[in-house]
């Protein structure tokens, strides 16, 4: 069987599989206007460093003997996995800082799209006409959501969070394709990949002109900032990565992709209740558009 097929599941395991993952959709809904509540173009770098440090020696700690048996084969995995991971979290992270957090979590939201077509491409399958269309529907939403008062060309953070969508697919597709990571631990798999991302983020914040440092941005945060920081860290890094590798390995890519199809309305929702936020004709055109795309793909993906 491909890596990449889809076992059949009784419907009681797919319950089982599928409510982390919706969690997963809720949890990372609210993470773009948390980032965008702690972060400015100057501390982006500093932040992730935080962010993923501040969970790391956690979960070192309470996972060294399943990491200690990882083989060299499923550390490079996971390490190849880390570094997509950390561009992720480069783009998303400096993406949110040029755009709204309502125009982030829906345009992230064409990693649905992009997944299903991507696999295809690696399967060597043509995609049925209905999920083309329903793909083409969500890039006129985006095109639309990204417009102010009259049409322009899609902004910096915009261009930066299609970037990130398609770097989720890669990192989607790459969970389910690399062999030596599909019977590891996922605690430890998780757990390699966050350092590699953090090592990267690491080496750029000892870079020149790359921002604020790590200990001066954590001196300026208060409560409110350090809140937001542990909510990003442990419940939109740790428990949303965690749940995908356990989830890709027992469902398919494009199942995950498409449970993750929530995350725009929690994104849009908590930008426009707490986050002041608001659309215009055209972006509210757009948002539904993207949504109405995204409902028809997973629909058109799944028969």
């Amino acid at each position: 069987m491909s890596p990449l097929a889809a076992p059949a599941l009784a419907p009681r395991r797919t319950w089982a599989a599928d409510l982390p993952v919706l969690l997963v959709a809720v949890v990372w809904g609210g993470s773009y206007l948390a980032a965008k509540g702690i972060t400015t173009t100057h501390t982006v770098i500093a932040v992730l460093v935080l962010r993923f440090a501040l969970v790391l020696p956690v979960l070192v700690l309470a996972g060294r003997q399943a990491l200690r048996a990882l083989t060299p084969a499923q550390l490079r995995g996971a390490g190849v996995l880390g570094l997509v991971l950390g561009g992720i979290f480069l783009l998303e992270t400096y993406g949110v800082v040029h755009t709204s957090a309502t125009n982030a979590g829906l345009i992230i939201s064409l990693t649905m799209i992009f997944t299903p077509l991507a696999e295809a491409a690696v399967r060597r399958t043509r995609p049925s006409g209905a999920f083309l269309a329903a793909a083409g529907l969500s890039v006129a939403g985006v095109v639309l959501l990204t417009q102010g008062a009259g049409f322009a060309a899609p902004g910096l953070g915009d261009l930066l969070i299609l970037g990130a969508a398609l770097a989720r697919t890669l990192h989607v597709l790459l969970m389910a394709r690399i062999k030596a990571v599909q019977d590891a631990d996922s605690l430890s798999l998780t757990t390699v990949q966050l350092g590699g991302a953090v090592l990267v983020f690491a080496l750029l914040a000892a870079l020149p002109g790359t921002g604020a440092t790590p200990w001066a941005t954590a001196a300026d945060f208060g409560p409110a900032e350090w809140a937001g920081l542990v909510f990003l860290a442990v419940f939109c890094t740790v428990f949303a990565f965690f749940v995908q590798m356990w989830a890709v390995r027992r469902t398919s890519p494009s199942r995950v992709s498409l449970l993750l199809g929530t995350e725009p309305l929690w994104a849009a929702a908590a930008a426009i209740a707490l986050g002041g936020e608001h659309l215009n004709t055209a972006g509210f055109a757009g948002a539904g558009l993207v949504l109405a795309g995204t409902a028809w793909g997973r629909r058109a993906a799944a028969v």
